[in-house]
């Protein structure tokens, strides 16, 4: 299998699957393979060709958080976990590490059937020599623009489409890919802190109450953080925050 280097920088995330599977089979095929170093002799423009291609899957590979963030549903999910802790006010607690792994696996299983269909309709048939690269690479872009494009809102689509001076896109597949990710972006940051915005209400109203208690009370000097953080968590225990949250968070992808 060779991968052309220009389709690896135009196209980076069907090349990001394409790295990985790549990387497997050298690994399989060469691991009893007897490794050589020869001085004073010149290289090959094949022996040039696989040296490129290697430093650019490595690009590629070093990118993989990046498109992890951009194209899928990662953003959305770790803005609305960050704001949750926040609203409760336990700034530590659970700690980024725990957030951002959880984060991650909810990613995983929002974004399984779009994979799945990468997998199936472009990655398996192009590695069986069944279609071309150049079919592969639409094949596979074509379930992660329909996600992308379901969350995208119209208006944010609009405004990158106006500042790239383009004619209006009568249809979503005559969108730009460089013009729906940011416009992805922007929609997701937007939806997240809706979300979060709802979260903080009925934990500020409970640090008003403890407040307003406390200041007619005459302790003035007592922090009402102190007060109010127990009933805050104990709130979110009872009505099983951690399961209506992600349920949530879950469904609205759908």
């Amino acid at each position: 299998m060779r991968i052309h280097p220009s389709s690896m920088v135009r196209y980076p995330l069907l090349s990001l699957c394409a790295a990985l599977s790549l990387l497997f089979q050298i690994g399989s095929a060469y691991a009893f393979t007897e490794l050589s170093l020869k001085v004073g002799e010149s290289a090959g423009p094949g022996d040039v060709a696989v040296t490129l291609q290697i430093v650019l899957l490595l690009t590629i590979l070093a990118l993989a958080p990046a498109l992890l963030i951009m194209v899928t549903s990662f953003t959305r999910i770790v803005v609305v976990f960050s704001f949750l802790r926040n609203a409760i006010g336990t700034h530590q607690m659970p700690p980024n590490q725990l957030l951002i792994g959880l984060s991650l696996f909810l990613t995983v299983f929002v974004m399984m059937p779009v994979w799945h269909r990468v997998n199936d309709q472009a990655l398996q048939p192009y590695f069986r020599g069944e279609i071309s690269q150049k079919l592969a690479v639409e094949k596979g872009l074509a379930p992660i623009r329909e996600f992308m494009l379901r969350q995208t809102r119209e208006k944010d689509l609009g405004l990158f489409v106006r500042m790239a001076k383009m004619p209006q896109p009568a249809t979503p597949d005559q969108v730009p890919t460089h013009i729906l990710i940011p416009a992805f972006v922007i929609s997701e940051l937007k939806t997240a802190f809706q979300i979060s915005f709802v979260l903080f209400i009925p934990f500020l109203v409970i640090d008003m109450v403890v407040a307003s208690t406390l200041m007619s009370m005459g302790m003035l000097l007592l922090p009402p953080i102190m007060i109010s953080l127990p009933f805050k968590i104990l709130l979110f225990v009872l009505v099983d925050g951690w399961y209506l949250i992600v349920q949530s968070l879950v469904q609205s992808f759908k």
